[in-house]
């Protein structure tokens, strides 16, 4: 462990290095200009030739070492992008992301790095090739430059482990930035990169970009290559994990997938199916028919989460789409049979095993409990066809009412330190769409008002337990800080999903766009 932080350091000082170096050569270098381009815009300006990839570059190491110096989010600078950033001026082919600097999440494998999951078992083990996603970022011009802090395990929604230690939001230092993607979350958020790659397994991607009022998308399962990325978890049968980008606007989650599904990835990874981004659907202004709820039935949403969804869904049917009520079947069913046991299908063994030689982090450690224990192990095998006939179920009904997209409460906001590993059940927002393996987004729309706070002291939840009173006390303090919504769609619709986020995102941010 002493190594790897000793590692850690020495890759931040190279990083400051290559930075003040550059500063030194380039003393007129507008940072500022450059870190307040939209994603977009800043593509715009790379291949237009009027701003250089050094110059941004090399303005994101200068803020990620910022950001990372207060919130602890960076885990390694991926020194070969400077090379890679010489390769690049020579193509002559300009990728869709071309000079766009990228962060990578911790277990996402990247050439002569370690991928850790926050575990001592994995430290060492230098990865020799990049994996598939980062591969095709760089073919499409894209400069992957650090790797971003996550739990232990992966498993939780806070982001600490006792390698790198805890990341913290840099909204508020007494909040956690949400997880597993939580340095992504923490990076972006501080303003020190602009497109970030993040993993969804029970909301990984959804959380942190809620947390820190960013826009992240869960596309499903498949549709983007998991090839050279690392998990403590194996077996998982009815949970579908994913990678998925995280950024600052809807627009950046867009271009991103675009790039993203291109032949270089359906050639690298041929289980991908190659179903490149359908632009007529993303920019489609048709009227959208949005089944919605407000709670799931099984952990009562925050004040703010549920104002969140009502003010959207007015401005929604003011903007002419059809609102239509929707009740996700059975939740406890899905959160108690299918996730719990559907993602640790193995009895968790697999993943108590990669703790042999390893000390739990305190933040885990009352999940952690829960896996070792035996009862787990019962009925597993008896869960493996439960999911098919769910999502059939599930299906049927939202195709009863003939809805595009669903609208729904996303968890938040972000929670005060320790509670994420003490509150796994309050997922269920997020976790249904990983059992279901549909699409799924977040955007932030408000943020939380005195008013919020004022009405959670009387929040009781459904149940009066245990878990509700740890929710009210999670999110408590919190006025000022983003609440964000969860947009939905069918398996394979990721850009239906993007173009109903891209709604919400125009309309909650006052510039109305009347279908």
């Amino acid at each position: 462990m002493e190594e790897a932080r000793g590692a850690r350091d020495l890759a931040l000082g190279r990083m400051e290095k290559a930075v003040h170096r550059f500063k030194q050569e380039n003393p007129g270098t507008q940072t500022a200009h450059i870190l307040s381009l939209t994603m977009v815009e800043l593509v715009e300006k790379l291949k237009e030739g009027s701003l250089s990839p050094e110059s941004v570059l090399y303005s994101y190491m200068s803020k990620a070492l910022e950001v990372t110096q207060e919130v602890n989010c960076v885990t390694d600078f991926i020194h070969g992008c400077e090379d890679q950033l010489q390769k690049l001026k020579k193509q002559k082919e300009k990728g869709l992301l071309y000079g766009i600097p990228i962060s990578i999440k911790d277990h996402i494998d990247c050439k002569g790095h370690i991928s850790s999951g926050g575990m001592v078992k994995f430290l060492g083990q230098v990865k020799e090739e990049d994996s598939v996603i980062v591969q095709v970022l760089k073919s499409q011009g894209a400069i992957p430059f650090v790797k971003t802090n996550i739990p232990q395990t992966m498993i939780n929604y806070d982001c600490s482990n006792l390698i790198f230690g805890q990341t913290l939001n840099p909204l508020n230092h007494q909040k956690s930035p949400g997880g597993s993607s939580g340095g992504e979350g923490a990076l972006i958020a501080g303003g020190g990169s602009i497109l970030g790659i993040g993993s969804d397994v029970a909301g990984s991607i959804r959380l942190p970009s809620s947390f820190c009022g960013l826009c992240g998308l869960k596309p499903t399962g498949n549709r983007i290559s998991k090839l050279g990325s690392i998990s403590a978890v194996v077996g998982m049968t009815s949970v579908t994990g994913t990678l998925g980008p995280m950024a600052r606007d809807v627009d950046s989650l867009a271009l991103c997938m675009k790039a993203l599904l291109c032949e270089e990835m359906f050639q690298l990874d041929p289980t991908v199916p190659p179903i490149p981004f359908n632009e007529e659907v993303y920019t489609s202004s048709k009227p959208l028919r949005i089944g919605y709820y407000e709670g799931d039935g099984y952990f009562q949403p925050s004040p703010s989460m549920k104002r969140a969804v009502q003010q959207t869904r007015k401005l929604l049917q003011d903007a002419g789409h059809t609102l239509v009520p929707f009740a996700p079947p059975k939740i406890d069913y899905v959160v108690d049979e299918l996730f719990t046991r559907g993602i640790f299908s193995d009895g968790a063994a697999h993943m108590v095993d990669c703790f042999k030689g390893d000390i739990v982090d305190p933040n885990l450690k009352s999940q952690f409990n829960t896996y070792r224990l035996p009862a787990l192990v019962k009925r597993i095998f008896a869960i493996l066809l439960k999911p098919i006939a769910y999502r059939t179920e599930f299906i049927a009904k939202w195709r009863k009412l003939r809805l595009d997209v669903i609208l729904c409460p996303m968890l938040g906001p972000a929670f005060n330190h320790g509670y994420a590993g003490k509150l796994f059940a309050a997922t269920s927002y997020t976790n249904l769409y990983n059992v279901l393996n549909f699409p799924a987004g977040v955007v932030p729309v408000s943020t939380v008002t005195r008013a919020d706070e004022e009405e959670l002291k009387h929040y009781r939840g459904h149940y009066g337990d245990p878990w509700d009173k740890r929710l009210k006390e999670a999110v408590t303090g919190a006025v000022g800080l983003p609440v964000a919504v969860q947009c939905v769609a069918l398996p394979w619709q990721e850009e239906l999903c993007l173009r109903f986020m891209k709604e919400v995102e125009t309309l909650t941010h006052g510039t109305k766009r009347n279908v």
